[in-house]
């Protein structure tokens, strides 16, 4: 079974029912000092840790006195920018007499489905990780709207574990594991302590939680569990509102491990197979020879060009007959990769105007 002790990079999910007390509104302060402690002591055998905080809304909500229950889109985004600031001073004032900086990134699903700004947030983590900062990230509820947002931090938190290619992702929960069924109701469900992979009958046990604060539920748990192993990250569910939560994960707390099958090194790849393509390229059967013996997409090798895409975004690849053989980043955008259709490499430059790059999808850019 996976420990803490094994991590290089940690992830660790926080949810709003544990940060904020759900009668007053007010921060678990005591609670939050103790989760700092713990992550002062993974810190300082060389973990790097990435927090992952609901919260936000939860504290807004209580400073501008807004009612429980759903709130309007407008509503919640005031209450996330009044929260936001709170929940991030919170952590600095317990995480700073430790000795550790801490960052805070805000983000939306926008910023993981395009390439630009997905780049833009890993090169910002990788350097605050690097530079020692214990990044919070927290998605962006002051601007986000339903088209781009995550919906719940479970996934986020997944997300984030993809991103800066952590090998560990705890999510902190209101329950203490994956059980067969939803253990309030259910007397005879019986928790795992292993899951080595999902299975469809595993996912048929999911049932939704009973936090008031909190949006995600074990279904949502389970997206996150799926898209962490597949990109070789371990992940584990347990209750995370005992004080010392993580301490008390590695003194053998409840908790079930779900179990990456992937190397870790194939994150990347795990991320872009999973985008949506903005466009598509049609190969003819040198490319699609070319391709499976794991070489680089050239202009040389495409003979259309459909949809409207940008460089960095993802476009399906299709063979002769228009089957699917995969995912790529384009190197070009639509417009330029029509003009190069088919041409050698050797021609981008008199053609474009410019020297560009000879591939128009690099091998390490596409999921074949």
């Amino acid at each position: 079974m996976a420990t803490l002790s094994e991590a290089k990079r940690l992830v660790v999910k926080i949810g709003s029912a544990l940060l904020v007390n759900r009668d007053t509104g007010a921060l678990r302060q005591d609670w939050l000092v103790s989760l700092a402690e713990d992550v002062a002591r993974i810190r300082a055998r060389g973990t790097d840790v990435v927090l992952v905080s609901s919260g936000s809304i939860a504290l807004g909500r209580g400073v501008l006195g807004l009612p429980k229950g759903n709130l309007a889109l407008e509503q919640s985004q005031a209450a996330a920018a009044v929260g936001q600031i709170r929940l991030a001073r919170a952590y600095e004032e317990v995480l700073a007499p430790l000795g550790i900086v801490t960052g805070q990134v805000l983000v939306t699903l926008e910023d993981s489905a395009d390439r630009r700004r997905y780049l833009n947030s890993r090169a910002t983590m990788e350097t605050l990780l690097s530079l020692g900062v214990t990044p919070i990230v927290n998605e962006n509820d002051t601007i986000a709207t339903d088209e781009i947002r995550y919906g719940d931090n479970d996934r986020l938190a997944a997300q984030v574990a993809v991103t800066v290619g952590a090998d560990q992702l705890i999510l902190l929960s209101d329950v203490d594991g994956f059980y067969s069924g939803n253990p309030n109701i259910d007397p005879t469900a019986k928790r795992f302590d292993v899951v080595e992979r999902l299975t469809p009958e595993i996912e048929a046990m999911a049932g939704e939680g009973v936090s008031g604060l909190s949006k995600g539920g074990m279904i949502t748990k389970l997206l996150a569990a799926r898209m962490a192993t597949d990109a070789g990250c371990d992940m584990a569910i347990t209750l995370g509102s005992t004080i010392n939560p993580l301490t008390a994960l590695e003194n053998g707390a409840n908790c079930t491990w779900f179990k990456a099958h992937v190397d870790p090194k194939d994150a990347r790849k795990s991320w872009i197979g999973s985008m949506k393509p903005k466009g598509s390229v049609h190969l003819d059967a040198g490319a699609m020879t070319a391709l499976q013996n794991g070489k680089s997409l050239l202009p040389a090798g495409v003979t259309s060009v459909q949809g409207q895409f940008g460089r960095g975004d993802p476009i399906e690849i299709l063979g002769t007959q228009g089957e699917h053989l995969g995912i790529g980043l384009a190197r070009y955008t639509a417009a330029e990769a029509r003009l190069i259709m088919g041409r050698r490499s050797a021609e981008i430059e008199s053609i474009l105007g410019y020297e560009g790059r000879a591939a128009l999808i690099h091998r390490d850019d596409m999921v074949i």
